[in-house]
């Protein structure tokens, strides 16, 4: 089963499960974490369901591609790296 993981920086928001998942893509993959951590979802997705603009989100250390409807592909090896995307100047 693939291996979703959240950074240090979103535990100082709200608690952070690493689960496993069999989810065939991120959408579906997240949909597992909310259902552990519902408050989780404010943190990642915007009010579209959108990846918020700070949010980075990695599958096996490649950047996602689709950041509006979360249908990259995820297998049953894969690792999924959630974290805050840094900003400024």
């Amino acid at each position: 089963m693939a291996k979703l993981v959240f950074t240090q920086q979103l535990r100082r928001f709200t608690e952070v499960p690493e689960i496993e998942t069999a989810a065939a893509d991120l959408r579906a993959a997240l949909e597992d974490a909310y259902r552990v951590n519902p408050r989780l979802r404010g943190y990642i997705q915007d009010e579209q369901g959108h990846l918020r603009q700070h949010v980075a989100v990695f599958i096996d250390g490649l950047r996602i591609h689709d950041r509006i409807q979360l249908n990259d592909l995820i297998s049953a090896n894969s690792t999924v790296h959630v974290l805050q995307a840094l900003s400024g100047g």
